[in-house]
């Protein structure tokens, strides 16, 4: 195993809420312990675990939705931002769908056209399980139960080898100058992949994750192209916000 696998497992293991000892991961990963603390102190220096006596805690706000009240949460306006993100999508293109509540609408509208989608979304993937229409590539990784997302060093590896001409990004929380973050450090980078592998990356929130901070940042504002939103965002609030990036608020300008 790489050391930067190992690295990204750990983090892993720290995302469940409790510490881990270096004698429990020499045994794990069949390696000394020197070799343990020098990965632990190098994560700390990174400023993405805190060292313990004997081991690490981590340091990520363990704050986030379950995928299920995401899922519910603005229901309708993830339906219509869906909408008007597969009216972007043009026949023969190659899209990267993220894993998301709002990505999984757009799935759905995306199915019988002529397209070729890559996801890291495991519901994503099953959307076009019989859909003879649309060729679709599974990124590899390590699986986020929570949300059913492969994230991670293998992840971050094949999106490093891919191009595409439309990523359609999701994030938990959008701010015009910290930009588009995420509570989960792992997601966060392999986030900033998908970013660099996009021609054209459109970053789809409903109005909720407007004006957000959370604690991983994925990227800036100004590395996106289009922000898609509803028009729970007022007039105001979508000038303010286009002084950053191009926006699109669904309905109010169709």
């Amino acid at each position: 195993m790489f050391a930067e696998e190992r690295k990204t497992e750990i983090l892993q293991l720290l995302e469940c809420g409790k510490p881990v000892k270096v004698g429990e991961l020499s045994q794990r990963f069949d390696i000394s312990e020197s070799t343990i603390r020098r990965d632990l102190q190098e994560l700390e220096n990174a400023g993405l675990i805190q060292r313990t006596h004997g081991g690490a805690i981590s340091v990520q706000s363990s704050f986030e939705l379950s995928y299920q009240e995401k899922e519910i949460r603005f229901f309708n306006e993830k339906q219509r931002i869906a909408q008007v993100a597969a009216e972007l999508v043009k026949d023969g293109e190659t899209v990267f769908l993220d894993t998301g509540t709002t990505t999984l609408q757009i799935a759905y509208a995306l199915r019988g056209r002529s397209i070729t989608i890559a996801t890291n979304s495991m519901d994503i993937a099953q959307v076009f399980s019989e859909d003879l229409q649309v060729e679709v590539i599974v990124l590899g990784g390590s699986l986020r139960k929570p949300i059913r997302s492969l994230v991670g060093f293998l992840t971050n590896e094949m999106l490093s080898r891919l191009h595409f001409d439309k990523v359609f990004l999701a994030a938990n929380a959008v701010d015009p100058e910290l930009g588009v973050t995420t509570p989960n450090l792992t997601e966060a980078e392999t986030k900033r992949h998908m970013v660099r592998a996009g021609k054209e990356v459109i970053l789809v929130v409903d109005h909720s994750k407007l004006w957000e901070k959370s604690m991983c940042k994925i990227c800036s504002l100004s590395e996106i192209n289009l922000l898609l939103t509803d028009d729970g965002l007022d007039d105001e609030d979508a000038k303010r916000l286009s002084k950053y990036i191009k926006v699109h608020v669904v309905d109010r300008l169709k």
